[in-house]
């Protein structure tokens, strides 16, 4: 499934009303599109400082967990594609302080010299954690294969969307 196809899928749907419409996807795939809940987590999402991703993660976890309370798979995918994406973009940002990995002729920009300790490394190692903890949680590991198992989505790519 093309990225375009993957999008216009996830368009005008409520992914509350239909879970079985959600496919799992790649990575933090869907993060900004999968609505209500790219609403309802977006607001908390940041990792300018290490004081915002410490507050940021610990609000999008506890998400993750009345998401687990309410059995909505859907939910916990997503706030934990909201944890893995703190972490990518605050990466990103330590080891290229501007956020762009390449030159205007395509060569690969030196990374920071203090790509290891900078405030968006210790961001980034905050979101770390938190996803690393949603993505093992037990009840999200059977809440996924029950998704996988009812309503026959695959995973982004795969060339079935549904039965």
């Amino acid at each position: 499934m093309s990225d375009t196809n993957y999008a216009n899928n996830y368009r005008d749907v409520d992914f509350r009303k239909h879970p079985e419409k959600y496919s799992i996807g790649r990575g933090e795939q869907g993060v900004l599109m999968a609505e209500p809940y790219k609403s309802e987590i977006l607001p908390y999402w940041r990792f300018a400082t290490v004081d915002a991703a410490q507050a940021s993660a610990e609000k999008i976890y506890a998400m993750f967990g009345e998401y687990a309370e309410q059995d909505d798979f859907v939910g916990m995918d997503m706030a934990r594609k909201f944890l893995q994406m703190g972490f990518t973009r605050a990466r990103r940002y330590a080891n290229h302080p501007s956020g762009n990995k390449y030159n205007a002729d395509r060569s690969t920009k030196p990374q920071a010299a203090d790509w290891k300790t900078s405030e968006k490394a210790q961001a980034a190692d905050i979101f770390y954690g938190y996803y690393n903890k949603a993505k093992q949680d037990k009840k999200y590991l059977e809440l996924k294969a029950k998704h996988l198992a009812g309503f026959g989505c695959q995973r982004a790519g795969d060339r079935r969307r549904y039965r």
